[in-house]
């Protein structure tokens, strides 16, 4: 391992382990309370922009393969560990972690207080900050901080969202017999890709829905025309990275869509797409929800349901004037889930395709696959 220097807009100086990719990075560091999954962590084109801290200290222990991956690669800025294991012992492992993170450019970081990081990340919020393995003197870091563009100046899905239409072909993974499922489906939907994760596809496809994945930038007018020759049902809007405030494009074809009166879901940054679409603009949580243990009430049932969660950013109070409150998040009263008055269109803050856990929210897909 090599010597790496982390330095944090707040002044904080650390030095650590490095572990996969070397070199330097920027972004921004938050923090993850999950227990497992962090290969799914790591390929959710969600984090693009982001160090990840760990709370979960023992991380690498079974490797990564293929199938575990939630996208076509890794595209956060680096990870933040406690200890690393790279002697992993699992039967589906296929490359340690360190080289998947060596294979798609991403930093490791290990031997180093992540208790203390995320101490410091709940008090002081969400912040900027570089790590290098190359550059160690304090003053030259704290400049190139400085410098580089933050967060919510980048419009990452650009980098992450397909280039080229296709449709997803696999459905829920069969732990029986360690395979994805073949889809069964009646109903179609186009999904916009800001940064889809797998598992979303695949429990489209298991609510019954073909789904088509098409680029960020599809002009709304070529879903418009699909739907009216009944070619599709309906539009997802997936989850994605970054500040949704800077989406232009984004919003103008969401409102089209929304003109056009054709069946809608969101999930994370499609559900904020949705909010700021009708007016109503999202803002930015302290530090975020990122997590695989958060509470949330259905409002219809009144039951409480543990989520996955992984945004920075939330749809204000003010959106209830023309949605009904579908869900709400436990920690803090934020809101989880909208249902628009006088529209078929629905969406989710957290993330009800879990993978691995939990899915006590996975019966959401099936209300979409009701709603179409």
């Amino acid at each position: 391992m090599k010597k790496v220097s982390l330095y944090f807009e707040n002044g904080l100086f650390l030095e650590a382990e490095s572990f996969g990719a070397t070199g330097t990075a920027v972004g921004e560091c938050v923090f993850n309370t999950s227990l497992t999954g962090y290969q799914e962590i790591v390929t959710d084109p969600s984090y693009a922009g982001q160090f990840v801290t760990f709370t979960m200290p023992e991380i690498g222990n079974v490797g990564c393969n293929a199938e575990d991956m939630e996208s076509r690669g890794a595209f956060c800025k680096g990870i933040i560990i406690r200890s690393y294991q790279d002697r992993p012992s699992n039967f589906r492992m296929q490359e340690t972690l360190a080289q998947l993170l060596a294979r798609f450019g991403v930093m490791g970081i290990t031997s180093i207080d992540t208790r203390a990081i995320t101490k410091m990340l709940r008090d002081e919020g969400a912040m900027e900050m570089i790590a290098s393995t190359e550059i160690h003197d304090v003053q030259a870091l704290k400049k190139l901080l400085e410098d580089a563009p933050r967060i919510e100046e980048i419009n990452y899905i650009e980098q992450v969202s397909t280039k080229e239409k296709y449709v997803h072909t696999d459905s829920r993974y069969d732990i029986s017999k360690f395979r994805y499922g073949i889809p069964e489906t009646s109903k179609k939907v186009i999904a916009y890709d800001f940064g889809i994760k797998r598992n979303i596809l695949n429990e489209l496809t298991f609510a019954g829905i073909e789904v088509t994945v098409v680029p960020n930038d599809t002009p709304a007018s070529e879903v418009i025309t699909a739907f009216k020759a009944g070619e599709c049902d309906g539009v997802f809007l997936s989850n994605g990275p970054g500040d949704p405030l800077i989406l232009a494009r984004e919003k103008e074809i969401t409102q089209a869509l929304l003109a056009a009166r054709i069946p809608m879901f969101g999930i994370c940054l499609g559900h904020q797409m949705l909010s700021i679409a009708h007016g109503y603009d999202t803002y930015k949580l302290k530090f975020g929800h990122h997590g695989g243990n958060h509470p949330v009430k259905n409002q219809t049932t009144g039951s409480v349901e543990i989520t996955a969660q992984n945004h920075n950013y939330n749809v204000p109070e003010s959106v209830t004037e023309i949605a009904e409150v579908t869900h709400t998040n436990l920690f803090d009263n934020t809101i989880e889930g909208l249902k628009y008055k006088d529209e078929p269109v629905m969406s989710v803050q957290h993330h009800p395709e879990a993978s691995p856990g939990p899915h006590e929210s996975a019966y959401i897909f099936g209300e979409f696959a009701k709603m179409l």
